[in-house]
């Protein structure tokens, strides 16, 4: 009898879970809001069918654990190169804007110069979760807002981890905050230090070891094994249990088995994660919230609009174009999971109260179920301003001369995004030129540097010379329309490189003919060995090139349905 007793929680946290995401995905609406509605029906506020306890408890902070596990799973140094100038640059400047604009207005209303800090962070960052679903439902996942957003979500983990650690640290009177901020720092680059060590020398080769032996549960057990190992440690070190799996997953994602991994351990990180925000939901006084319905609106209005102006005016600080930076703010706008976290701790509550405390949960949750409809927007707005460039570009074919830029790009169909990428990571400037009007509007609102031209106007090439380019890369293989063109362009511009991308050897033979560099795209995802070969000729070290190139198949892999 007792033992059913302690099992009905989970029973409950499970049916409930099940029904959130049921009803949640027909309405395109994350699960994290239905999570949460859950809880307040079910918790002591609502129908009372369970209440907190030592197990609730339990199943919510492994939920936070395997949370981060995933993150650090998709955080790796090659992918923080790439993104270098995002991370560095965008990333701080976002967070640091977005924290002095929140901290300052909780100190107005009286809050703690450390309660307002950890409440300024804990909503300048946004919700990964939301964040990454969107740029997939898009198909934006490999575009440069995506990749720019991806950065400064990743920015944001990292701080998400030392404020969890601030966090803890509140209400101590016996060290000050800067001295708190200072030990966690220097624990948090000892551990970074020490997970790294133990990645490559013990965690791979122990793995290399268990594969052989073909066994998937021993893989599993494995798994969960060096997450709730280090969690534990990290916790045993006076840091936080998230911050243990986070470099759990770090370990784990320089080696050849992290999808494998990933695939195994994500439904124990679905479903526990999913306990953990019914169990925030079921701390939510649902008579606060019908009683102040209104402050909820105003507050979640505030988080949205605050977040995405302060995004846009930092990402138009670091020159990207406004289509773009209107899309990362929108995008980046909706609070974070790890708000949730915070506000749930036990001195966060202390200082805001009850009343407050679910007001800011439910204005959090209220931004990221607002973030779809404000994507969209933002996408048909960008989608305008390229049908007016197209329009524009239309009236004015070749008469404007291209910005100055090494390569240019003829079509941007999914080779020329490709190479537009790999230019992108390697700090290699381009233009692309796209005729097609899906294309370029598509390409457009996914932030590629790319402008209407036509391949076969003459007067283009006057503008590929006024542009300084000693590169074109052509991503479609019509050997007639090349024939032509080709001749004249050697002629004029003798030092011009030509480069094409082919299906076949055969095709290759006939467009070398020609005096190209025919390119088979053999590898995939398409287009991978056109920007290699493009990267090569700009001497970019070849292990540099397979690093980014084994990362692209990674990505790729990823986004491929189970």
């Amino acid at each position: 009898m007792e033992q059913a007793l302690h099992l009905q929680p989970v029973l409950i946290l499970l049916v409930v879970g099940i029904l959130s995401i049921a009803i949640m995905r027909p309405l395109h609406m994350s699960p994290i809001v239905g999570y949460l509605i859950a809880g307040m029906l079910i918790g002591g506020h609502g129908l009372g069918l369970i209440e907190e306890s030592g197990t609730t408890h339990l199943l919510a902070e492994l939920g936070v654990v395997f949370l981060l596990f995933d993150i650090g799973l998709h955080f790796s140094i090659g992918q923080i190169w790439d993104a270098r100038r995002d991370i560095l640059g965008l990333g701080p400047i976002q967070v640091i804007l977005c924290t002095a604009a929140f901290a300052g207005l909780a100190l107005a209303a009286g809050l703690s110069t450390e309660i307002a800090i950890t409440l300024g962070a804990a909503l300048a960052l946004s919700s990964t979760a939301v964040a990454s679903q969107l740029l997939a439902d898009n198909k934006q996942s490999r575009c440069p807002v995506s990749v720019s957003a991806t950065a400064v979500l990743i920015f944001q983990d990292i701080c998400a981890i030392f404020l969890l650690i601030l966090a803890n640290s509140l209400g101590r009177t016996d060290v000050a905050l800067g001295q708190v901020i200072g030990i966690a720092a220097v624990k948090g680059i000892a551990a970074f230090v020490a997970a790294l060590l133990i990645g490559r020398y013990v965690i791979g080769p122990a793995f290399n070891l268990i594969s052989r032996a073909k066994d998937n549960e021993v893989f599993t057990a494995t798994a969960l094994l060096i997450v709730l190992a280090t969690a534990t440690a990290t916790g045993l070190f006076g840091l936080s249990l998230t911050l243990g799996a986070f470099l759990a997953g770090m370990i784990i994602a320089d080696t050849p088995y992290k999808h494998a991994i990933q695939t195994e351990v994500n439904p124990f990180r679905g479903l526990l994660l999913g306990f953990f925000f019914i169990t925030i939901g079921m701390a939510l006084d649902t008579g606060v919230i019908l009683q102040q319905w209104w402050i909820i609106v105003l507050v979640t209005l505030l988080i949205v609009s605050v977040k995405a102006v302060l995004i846009y005016a930092a990402a138009r600080l670091l020159h990207m174009d406004a289509r773009s930076a209107v899309q990362m703010g929108v995008l980046l706008s909706q609070g974070s999971e790890f708000a949730f976290v915070i506000f749930a701790m036990p001195s966060m509550r202390s200082a805001l109260g009850t009343e407050h405390t679910s007001v800011l949960i439910i204005a959090v949750a209220a931004s990221m179920a607002l973030t779809p409809i404000l994507v969209g927007a933002a996408r048909r707005l960008a989608i305008k301003w390229g049908e007016q460039d197209w329009e524009s570009g239309q009236q004015a074919t070749g008469s404007e001369p291209v910005p100055d830029a090494s390569v240019i790009i003829v079509g941007m169909s999914e080779v020329g995004r490709r190479v537009a990428s790999a230019l992108d990571a390697n700090d290699i400037a381009y233009r692309a030129i796209e005729i097609d009007h899906d294309c370029f509007l598509d390409a457009c609102t996914s932030g590629f540097n790319v402008g209407f031209g036509d391949a076969t106007d003459l007067r283009l090439m006057e503008t590929i010379r006024l542009s300084h380019a000693d590169t074109v890369v052509i991503t479609f293989a019509d050997y007639n329309l090349a024939s032509q063109l080709t001749p004249l362009v050697q002629e004029r511009y003798p030092e011009l490189h030509l480069m094409v991308a082919v299906d076949n050897e055969t095709d290759r033979v006939r467009f070398a003919a020609l005096g190209m560099q025919a390119v088979v795209q053999h590898s995939y995802p398409r287009g991978l060995d056109m920007a290699a070969v493009v990267l090569e000729q700009y001497q970019v070290g070849k292990k540099r090139i397979l690093k980014w190139m084994q990362r692209q198949q990674s990505l790729e892999l990823e986004e491929v349905p189970a």
